[in-house]
């Protein structure tokens, strides 16, 4: 298939642009606008302005009032927002329980989000020990890795988790880590069932962590906190308290969103 030209590429944004404009037209003052007025706000024809309305209303963006004609916005659109007020959420309820548990622990902290067979790192707060991992928000790793990652993948039905990793190269990051889709799932069962995973030089030699899952007001798993720490600290006495805190850490989140049913 042939590149789009440049031209071509500058006429597809441009139209991603003004679908904007449209949306940003509608306020709490003027929650219903036709056409004709469309037009004249955003200096565009009448006819370019109605392809605009027709394609957003028909991926909900835009909804159609069938008495006046005039258009307001869609639930596609409430149904965004409301994804971003989640996230806006898990970091209010996040940030005070990070700082606390940091604190508890003294080593980095962090909440992850699952995205297909990776996580990705929304919070973190450093320690003062130096670690030879991630160092911004928004990084990403591999799932299969992670106790993050474990944490997640295990609150998906088995069916879910034997979709996403048929086919699925787990890579070795060392030689601690799990590459066995067999052995990852009897991993998940066993994670899923304690309510917490652990991750021992799985993802960074001489680096180690445990997570729990966070749950929305729904109970719906949407997130995980963990501790990670250096494998010299983190022994098998540390890693039990350290549980205990991350735990209860992700036990007060999840209160936090709204959730009030039992934890692990």
């Amino acid at each position: 298939m042939a590149e789009p030209s440049t031209e071509s590429s500058r006429a597809l944004l441009g139209s991603v642009r003004n679908a904007a404009r449209v949306l940003r037209a509608f306020t709490h003052a003027d929650q219903e606008l036709g056409v004709t007025e469309l037009a004249r706000r955003l200096q565009l024809s009448k006819s370019t302005t109605h392809r605009l309305v027709a394609t957003l209303e028909a991926e909900r963006l835009l909804e159609q009032d069938q008495v006046t004609g005039k258009y307001r916005l869609g639930l596609a659109l409430y149904e965004l927002g409301t994804t971003v007020t989640e996230h806006v959420d898990l970091h209010q309820a996040a940030l005070p329980v990070l700082t606390t548990l940091r604190h508890s622990t003294g080593e980095m902290v962090h909440v992850a989000v699952l995205d297909g067979l990776e996580v990705v790192y929304v919070e973190r707060l450093e320690s003062h020990h130096m670690l030879p991992v991630f160092r911004r928000v928004g990084h990403r790793l591999p799932a299969h890795w992670t106790s993050s990652g474990k944490v997640l993948l295990a609150a998906l039905p088995r069916a879910e988790q034997e979709r996403r990793l048929k086919g699925a190269a787990l890579d070795a990051r060392t030689s601690h880590t799990i590459t066995d889709p067999k052995a990852l799932l009897a991993e998940l069962a066993e994670v899923a069932a304690r309510g917490w995973a652990s991750n021992i030089e799985e993802g960074e030699l001489g680096v180690s962590s445990v997570g729990a899952p966070v749950r929305g007001a729904d109970g719906v798993v949407i997130a995980s906190v963990t501790v990670v720490g250096s494998s010299e600290r983190i022994t098998d006495a540390s890693l039990r308290r350290y549980r205990t805190a991350v735990i209860e850490a992700a036990a007060v989140i999840s209160r936090r969103l709204g959730y009030r049913g039992r934890i692990h």
